[in-house]
């Protein structure tokens, strides 16, 4: 269990929203944190892969590696 401290906006926010809909509190926040955190786990895996390397490819190139580019 992970207990949350936000801003009483966004708790207001929160509450509207549940108020609104009939749904909880939990599953918008729980709905939040899924949408976001593959993008989350990707920027953080390309920095670190960057802060190792420190050899940037161009998009072109991987589009062209790819088949995503003429």
């Amino acid at each position: 269990m992970i207990a949350v401290r936000f801003p009483a906006s966004i708790e207001e926010r929160l509450n509207e929203l549940a108020a609104k809909t009939g749904r909880t509190k939990t599953f918008y926040v729980r709905e939040a944190v899924l949408e976001h955190l593959d993008d989350l786990e990707d920027l953080y895996l390309a920095e670190r892969r960057l802060a190792r390397n420190k050899t940037a490819i161009p998009l072109e190139e991987v589009m062209k590696q790819y088949g995503l580019a003429d």
